[in-house]
């Protein structure tokens, strides 16, 4: 019988350091499983502690013997030992019971034994062996019986011989001791629904002490708030594809992958495209979006935290996109969420009222409170009260510049009527008043017109017209009380221009400057001690229009203008002629170079290298050279090194109608920059315009989907 020789206690002072480095280990394996493979196990005859049942063939004395015995940690476990190294040609199999699969393609098969050096053996022939075999044999039901499978190779499928790292010593009179050897061996590719595995000794001395079968899973993981499931893969590299995870969402259409790799690792190589959506922030180190919590929010989806809710305003909800205005407060639909919430002004302030006739000048003070906002504006509303009659909204009335949207505090107002009172209310609104269910505060003043200003002009009538000038008269007006000082009259073109003013000191006026055949509009109006009167309704007058000969005079200008165009345009078509005639000669151009930046031209046109780097597009120069392959013809079949911009693998490119062919596959590595893209695009645009038995040959590109990658001849 085996046995292994107990391991020596250690004393009492060694006891600390050796607990000291084992919480150490148990530190560090816990931070390298966060990012290991998960292990799924299929059987483990180390917890097994009833009989296993295997099958030995052949039924002959000196097989395999199923004993229960002590592992180094002193738990009871089965094993099972042969030792017929005394006869030659020794032929002892071992087989397990069915192990389902469960999905896994590769499993992963942990041995723990020992075997005893042949020279240790006393009488020890020539036959003995310190190795033995493993083999699996594939099954979709548990159909193995003593006699099938044949014990032999074929059917089995071998997977290695194994061999001891350390062999154990037998001494005369004392028990064989050494160490155990742990061996892992990769089964498969598996396709059926269960295995069998089995052990063949050609004249060992062993013990198989345990048997672990498992495969591995690319664990569940989340990244950049992208969860992709555990996943068990099938192949050298398995795309995953993700989704985001609770609260978050896509900013593009770009879908979402990671790539699983047969080691139950994940690939670098990750797209993701999810971010926190508006209401939740980024937690966890970008695996969650948390709700903001009452009283924040965040108004849109992306990066960013939540932030509290700006003045006036507030959120009862968790995950508010947006806080809402406090009673009386608002928001314009153009302010953004994160402005403050704001209100009405107060009423305006200090109105002063200058007069002057018919002229009234109002300025006042801005409001105490604005409301929060920056964009208070001033309307005017008038009322007119005459004696003995009630109130009614003003008319005829001008203001400058204008009633309502004033922005600076203050209006002239021209048109007041005698023996008239005048109400002014002063409105402060802004851009929230339209919102709001009150009116807005005003401020009110009352003004009284003189009585003694003089009476509108009326009655204009022209005495002389001519084609530059008019003269005009009007009746003598007689003011209430004292007398005229003089007369101010506003005239302008219609259609053209502003009003211009001239004063005169009697009942007429000599406008001149005018244009020959123009509309004029004139109103006049008079000034006495009391100021001036108030501007008569408007009259329309027209200056002569001009004589014959300097209409024909016109026409000749008009007539030697237009025969002058006529011989510049001939000029610059005989120009142009001529030039597009040089350039069509045969001797124009340099037959040397192409009009394609970075191509050069040899003797009767033979092409030759093109730089890449003179397309201002990348992808212009891969679409010339090289030619795009359907990610669906190439398979990956194991990475065998790696490169500047990315892993480089070998695999399988089988084209329709073509054979399958062995290549090289370079791949780019996510997270790459626009110019790392340009650079390794480049590659593939020199490549492509090669083509002689002694440079690699570049069977394509892959450009439409993650990642890219340039398809090359496989070198051995």
């Amino acid at each position: 019988r085996l046995a292994l020789t107990p391991k020596r206690r250690p004393g009492p002072g060694a006891m600390e350091p050796r607990r000291l480095c084992l919480c150490l280990c148990l530190c560090l394996c816990l931070c390298l499983a966060l990012a290991a493979a998960v292990e799924e196990s299929l059987m483990n005859t180390k917890l097994e502690t009833a009989d296993l049942q295997w099958t030995t063939f052949p039924p002959v004395d000196g097989q395999w013997e199923e004993l229960s015995g002590m592992d180094e940690e002193q738990n009871s476990v089965r094993t099972f030992e042969v030792c017929a190294v005394h006869r030659p040609n020794q032929n002892n199999w071992l087989r397990t019971t069915f192990v389902p699969r469960s999905g896994a393609t590769h499993v992963y098969a942990e041995l723990r034994f020992t075997v005893v050096e042949c020279f240790s053996i006393p009488r020890v022939t020539r036959s003995c062996k310190e190795t033995f075999n493993v083999f699996f044999y594939e099954a979709d039901a548990d159909v193995a019986t003593d006699t099938f499978p044949a014990w032999m190779e074929n059917p089995y499928v071998k997977v290695d011989t194994v061999a001891a790292e350390h062999l154990t010593r037998k001494r005369a009179g004392m028990e064989a001791s050494g160490k155990v050897n742990v061996k892992t061996l990769k089964i498969g590719p598996l396709s059926r629904t269960g295995f069998y595995l089995a052990f063949q000794d050609q004249g060992a001395c062993m013990a198989l002490l345990s048997v672990r079968l498992f495969y591995k899973k690319c664990p569940s993981v989340t990244v950049n708030f992208t969860l992709f499931q555990e996943t068990v893969p099938r192949e050298l590299v398995m795309p995953v594809a993700g989704q985001c995870v609770a609260n978050a969402v896509k900013t593009s259409s770009r879908p979402l992958s990671m790539y699983c790799r047969e080691d139950g690792q994940w690939a670098e190589q990750t797209v993701t495209d999810c971010s926190c959506a508006a209401g939740y922030e980024p937690s966890e180190e970008n695996t969650k979006c948390r709700a903001c919590a009452p009283g924040s929010f965040k108004a849109s989806q992306g990066e960013g935290s939540c932030l509290p809710c700006p003045s006036y305003s507030n959120s009862h909800l968790p995950g508010s996109s947006e806080c809402s205005c406090r009673i009386g407060f608002f928001r314009t639909p153009d302010d953004p969420p994160t402005k403050p919430c704001t209100t009405t002004p107060s009423a305006p302030r200090s109105i002063e009222a200058k007069i002057n006739g018919s002229v009234a000048v109002l300025e006042w003070s801005e409001p105490l409170e604005n409301g929060g906002r920056d964009d208070v504006a001033y309307n005017i509303i008038c009322s007119e009260c005459l004696e003995r009659q009630s109130c009614r909204l003003c008319t005829r009335l001008a203001y400058a510049p204008r009633a309502r949207g004033l922005v600076d505090r203050t209006v002239t107002i021209e048109g007041l009527q005698p023996y008239i009172t005048y109400s002014f209310q002063i409105q402060a609104v802004n851009g929230v008043s339209d919102m709001s269910h009150n009116p807005p505060q005003v401020e009110s003043i009352n003004i009284t017109t003189n009585k003694d200003v003089p009476q509108p002009v009326s009655e204009i009538q022209p005495t002389a017209v001519s084609p530059t000038g008019m003269t005009l008269a009007w009746p003598s007006v007689q003011p209430p009380t004292g007398n005229i000082l003089d007369y101010e009259v506003k005239y302008y073109e219609k259609g053209v221009g502003g009003p211009m003013f001239v004063k005169t000191s009697e009942n007429r006026v000599i406008l001149t400057g005018l244009r020959r055949g123009a509309m004029y509009g004139v109103q006049v109006r008079a000034r006495s001690e009391a100021g001036y009167g108030s501007f008569g309704p408007e009259r329309a007058f027209q200056t002569q229009g001009a004589e014959s000969e300097s209409t024909t005079e016109q026409l000749a200008l008009i007539v030697g203008t237009v025969a002058l165009g006529v011989l510049l345009v001939l000029a610059v078509v005989v120009v142009a002629v001529v030039c597009l005639r040089r350039q069509a000669s045969p001797g124009s151009r340099e037959p040397e170079y192409s009009d394609k930046p970075g191509q050069y031209l040899i003797g009767h046109g033979t092409k030759v290298y093109i730089d890449p780097f003179t397309y201002e597009d990348p992808n212009e120069a891969v679409r010339e050279f090289a030619k795009e392959i359907d990610v669906s013809y190439v398979k990956i079949e194991e990475v065998i090194g790696a490169g500047e911009f990315g892993e480089v693998c070998r695999g399988l490119l089988k084209v329709p109608g073509k054979k399958e062919i062995y290549v090289a596959i370079k791949t780019l590595k996510g997270g790459y920059t626009e110019k790392q893209r340009r650079e390794f695009l480049s590659e593939a645009s020199i490549m492509g315009q090669f083509d002689h038995p002694n440079i690699i040959r570049l069977d394509g590109v892959i450009t439409n989907s993650v990642p890219v990658m340039i398809i090359t001849e496989f070198m051995k």
